[in-house]
């Protein structure tokens, strides 16, 4: 510090002997306590202390001030002058001893959390950089996948595991090939942070429709989402039946799968390893069945009409298997059953012929009830057109002059569903013929 006050004084010193022609008669030197520094006083002048050096002493120590002078007289106004221009220079000390201050570093993450993969920056900002422009400054970064490039350095967190970081830079300056050797001429800064595990992705499932018959199929729809929007995988279990697909549908078959409830497993992972799943159901319901079809009663025709013709197909009869024959048309695969039945005269009358036919080979037995049945099923081949193999005939056990028809639909069974029936002999007894009745003539009175 005291070197820069002596060649501050020595300058102004050399001014005034310039400016004041004053080289010859006086001069200001600017004395430390090392004599061998003098340099003004070369020329055989005397120091001389006095009051001078009493004054500045408390202000500045080391350094004195003396005014050296020659025996010639010199006059009290440039005395004056050189005092002035000596009190200047004291007072510019200061500014020229004050120090630069040091360089300084601060460090700024871009994001004080990522993934791994996400991008990172990290920004370095130097403070008190020295102006002068042989000034050098030089960045130097280190760091966990660090790369650095001046003021700014880059992170590669793709190959970092979950924790916490750290990023360095330093920073030093000077002249070129000898930075950061002198004292304030280096600093550093550190910027922290995390890389966070991956989360997890998520997933939901629904299965369109939820109730099939068996042998029918179902979509099957996942939504899966990951927080960090990596690539997902899906894949599919089924408790029975199969299921095929890989992406965010499959098709569910149920072939081979019982009736009941199916449960359905939809599974997410994603390409860090992490997965998910979800479940859902459908229903296979039992297939319909319908009912067994059923023998059906149709109408029925009295035979009680007629009392000289008790098995004939009258009119009123053939109204009624008209409506047989259009049923039978309009279900091509049905077939009709007609039942004959007796009342309790003609049953006694039928046993005691069969008595008498037992004794007598060619005797005739009346079959009321088989008659009348087959008188029908002719009137509805020969005038109706219907094919005999789709009729049957039989006899009952109702007492009455009458027949009963019954249409079986395919896959019925006639004799399930009607009891007390017995199939007629066709070859025994044969359908009449349709006659008309005698003319009656009338009856002329014998004279009395």
């Amino acid at each position: 510090m005291g070197g820069e006050r002596v060649r501050v004084l020595r300058f102004l010193g050399r001014l005034v002997e310039r400016n004041m022609g004053c080289a010859q008669q006086s001069f200001l030197c600017w004395v430390c306590d090392d004599e061998s520094k003098i340099e003004g006083c070369a020329r055989g002048a005397k120091l001389k202390g006095g009051n001078v050096n009493s004054f500045f002493k408390p202000f500045f120590q080391p350094c004195i001030i003396g005014i050296v002078e020659r025996k010639s007289m010199y006059s009290r106004t440039l005395k004056s002058v050189l005092l002035v221009l000596a009190l200047a220079g004291f007072a510019l000390l200061p500014m020229g001893c004050k120090k630069a201050p040091p360089i300084t570093l601060a460090c700024n993450a871009s994001a004080p959390t990522v993934y791994p993969g996400d991008p990172l920056s990290v920004t370095a900002t130097a403070g008190s950089v020295d102006t002068n422009k042989k000034n050098n400054v030089i960045y130097s970064w280190s760091g966990d996948g660090v790369t650095g490039n001046g003021t700014s350095a880059t992170v590669n967190t793709a190959s970092l595991a979950p924790g916490s970081f750290t990023v360095k830079a330093d920073v030093k300056e000077g002249k070129k090939g000898k930075e950061g050797l002198k004292p304030g001429q280096a600093a550093d800064c550190s910027a922290g942070y995390t890389v966070k595990q991956f989360e997890p992705p998520t997933i939901s499932c629904s299965a369109s429709p939820s109730t099939i018959k068996p042998g029918d199929a179902a979509t099957i729809t996942s939504v899966g989402v990951s927080p960090q929007n990596r690539p997902l995988t899906y894949s599919y279990t089924a408790s029975a039946g199969t299921i095929t697909g890989t992406g965010t549908t499959a098709e569910y078959s149920s072939a081979g799968a019982p009736t009941g409830t199916v449960g359905i497993t939809c599974n997410v992972s994603d390409d860090k390893g992490h997965t998910e799943s979800a479940s859902t159901s459908l229903t296979i319901t039992a297939p319909y069945v319908p009912p067994a079809p059923k023998t059906q009663a149709l109408c029925s025709t009295s035979f009680a009409n007629d009392k000289h013709r008790p098995t004939r197909v009258d009119n009123e009869a053939k109204a009624c298997l008209d409506q047989v024959a259009l049923d039978l048309k309009q279900q091509a695969d049905a077939k009709a059953v007609l039942v004959g039945e007796s009342d309790a005269d003609e049953n006694a009358k039928t046993a005691k012929e069969q008595a008498y036919a037992a004794k007598h080979k060619h005797a005739t037995v009346d079959q009321f009830a088989a008659q009348r049945a087959v008188n029908a099923k002719d009137y509805l081949v020969t005038e109706q057109g219907i094919d005999a193999s789709r009729i049957s005939v039989a006899t009952g056990t109702t007492d009455g002059q009458t027949e009963e028809n019954y249409l079986v639909p395919a896959g019925a069974t006639f004799s399930s569903d009607v009891s007390g029936t017995t199939p007629v002999d066709e070859t025994a007894v044969k359908p009449q013929v349709r006659k008309p009745l005698a003319e009656r003539h009338p009856t002329k009175k014998t004279a009395q």
